[in-house]
C-alpha cells in the first residue's frame, strides 16, 4: 500500500498508470463490440464443449466468446514473434540481427513480426470464421460478408497490437501481457458468479480443499516463476595505462521457467491443427471432414489421453523454446570476450558445455512444471467431480507474472526517482 500511494503520490507515475488503465479500457470495450449475425447460444455451447478455443478465449480477454472485432486479440502478434524467434535457428541474418545488432537490431527484429502478424491474423480469422459457419454459429452469410469481417478482426487485432506498445512505452510493463492479464482479471466476476450459484453446502470439505490447493498453486506459481540458478562468473583483470580493469565476481542468472508460457503456446497451436485439418478437408469431401472431425473430438472427450498428450507437448516445447532463446554457445563466447570465466571451468566451449548441462537440469523441473500448469483444469473436474471448480493454471500463471513484473518495474522506478532526489 504504501508503494501504490507513492506511486499516486509522484506525477509523472501517476499519469504513466492512468494512461495504461485508459488503455486498458479501450481494449475492454474491443472486447465487447460483436461482429454481425452470431448465434450467441450456440457459440457458448461450442466454446464450452472446446478446451484449446477456451484456451484462445483467455488469450482474447474474453473477445473471442463475444465474437467482437478483437475476437483474435493478441495471439498473432504472439504466433508472429514465436515463428521469428524460431526462424532464427535457421537463418543466420535474423540470428545476427537479434543478438547481436543490440537495440537496433530488437527493433527491425519486432517490426518483421509486426509485418507477419498481419496475413497470420487474416488467416486465423478467416480459419475461425469458416469453423463457426460449419458449426451453424454464425448465420447465412455469403464470401463477401465473411472477407469483410475477417478485414475487421484482422484491424482489431492490429489496433491492439499498437495500444499494446503504448503501453510498453511506459516502462511498468509489457503491453501484450498486460493486455492478456486485463482479460483474465475481467472474467473474475463472472467465475465468482457461477461459483456461487452452483455452491453446494455439502460439498464444503471439496471447497475448502480446493481453496488450499489455490493458495498453494499461486505459491508455486511464485517460487518456480522466481527461482533461478547463480552461476558464479569471475572476471581477469585487465591493466591499461595506469588503470587496472575487471577482476570482480558476478553471477549469471539461469531461470528455472526460462520459456514462461510460450510452451502452453505452442502446445495449443498443435492441438488446434488437426481440428482446422479436418475443418479445411471439407473443401475436398465433405464424408472426409465428418469422419475426420469425429476422430478429433473423439480424442478430445478422453480426459486423460487428451491431458497426458498435451503434458508431454508442454514438456517437449519448453526444452525446444529454451534452445531458442537462450544459447549457451554464444553466452560462452560473450564472457571470454569480456574478459570472463566459470572458476573452475575453461572458458570457451567447455564453458558453453557446463552452461548448456545446468540449463537442461534446471529446465527439467520448468518443463514438468509448465505441463502440470497446462493440464490443472482438467486434474481438478476429474478429481473433484465439480464442473465449476477449475484451478486455471495457464491463468494463474500469467496473472501471477505480470504482476511481479510490474512490482519490479514498478519498484525500479521509484527507486530511480529516490536517487535523482
Amino acid at each position: 500500500m504504501e508503494k501504490l500511494i507513492s506511486v499516486f503520490k509522484t506525477p509523472d507515475l501517476r499519469k504513466k498508470v492512468l494512461i495504461i488503465g485508459g488503455i486498458l479500457l479501450v481494449t475492454r470495450i474491443f472486447s465487447i463490440i460483436p461482429i454481425p449475425g452470431i448465434d450467441f447460444a450456440r457459440l457458448k455451447m461450442f466454446l464450452e464443449s472446446n478446451q484449446m478455443f477456451g484456451f484462445l478465449d483467455i488469450f482474447s480477454g474474453g473477445a473471442l466468446s463475444n465474437l467482437s472485432i478483437a475476437m483474435l486479440g493478441v495471439s498473432p502478434y504472439i504466433t508472429a514473434t514465436i515463428i521469428m524467434q524460431m526462424l532464427t535457428m535457421i537463418f543466420p541474418s535474423l540470428k545476427e540481427i537479434y543478438y547481436e545488432q543490440g537495440e537496433i537490431g530488437r527493433a527491425k527484429f519486432n517490426r518483421l513480426s509486426r509485418y507477419l502478424t498481419v496475413p497470420l491474423a487474416f488467416l486465423q480469422g478467416f480459419s475461425f470464421l469458416n469453423l463457426l459457419k460449419s458449426q451453424q454459429i454464425l448465420g447465412a452469410l455469403s464470401m463477401f460478408d465473411i472477407i469483410r469481417n475477417v478485414i475487421i478482426i484482422t484491424a482489431g487485432s492490429m489496433v491492439l497490437m499498437w495500444l499494446g506498445e503504448l503501453i510498453s512505452e511506459q516502462k511498468l510493463g509489457n503491453g501484450v501481457s498486460l493486455i492478456i492479464f486485463a482479460g483474465i482479471v475481467s472474467r473474475l466476476p463472472q467465475i465468482a458468479q457461477s461459483f456461487f450459484l452452483n455452491y453446494s453446502p455439502s460439498a464444503l470439505l471439496t471447497y475448502a480443499v480446493f481453496a488450499v490447493l489455490s493458495v498453494i498453486v499461486i505459491a508455486g506459481v511464485v517460487f518456480i516463476n522466481e527461482g533461478e540458478r547463480k552461476v558464479p562468473v569471475s572476471y581477469s583483470k585487465r591493466i591499461r595505462g595506469n588503470k587496472v580493469y575487471g577482476g570482480v565476481s558476478s553471477y549469471l542468472p539461469l531461470k528455472v521457467n526460462q520459456a514462461g508460457v510460450i510452451p502452453i503456446i505452442f502446445a495449443i497451436s498443435i492441438l488446434m491443427f488437426p481440428q482446422f485439418i479436418a475443418q479445411a478437408s471439407a473443401l475436398i469431401s465433405p464424408d472426409l471432414a465428418i469422419q475426420l472431425s469425429a476422430l478429433v473430438n473423439k480424442f478430445l472427450a478422453n480426459s486423460i489421453l487428451y491431458s497426458g498428450f498435451y503434458f508431454a507437448m508442454v514438456v517437449v516445447f519448453t526444452y525446444f523454446y529454451t534452445a531458442i532463446t537462450f544459447d549457451p554457445a554464444e553466452i560462452s563466447k560473450n564472457l571470454q570476450r569480456n574478459g570472463g570465466f566459470i572458476p573452475g571451468i575453461r572458458p570457451g566451449e567447455p564453458s558453453g558445455l557446463y552452461l548448456k548441462q545446468v540449463l537442461n537440469r534446471i529446465t527439467l523441473f520448468g518443463a514438468l512444471f509448465l505441463g502440470l500448469i497446462a493440464i490443472l483444469p482438467h486434474l481438478t473436474q476429474i478429481f473433484t467431480g465439480i464442473q465449476s471448480l477449475t484451478i486455471g493454471g495457464t491463468s494463474l500463471l500469467i496473472v501471477v507474472s505480470v504482476a511481479l513484473e510490474v512490482m519490479k518495474q514498478i519498484d525500479s522506478q521509484l527507486a530511480l526517482r529516490e536517487y535523482e532526489i
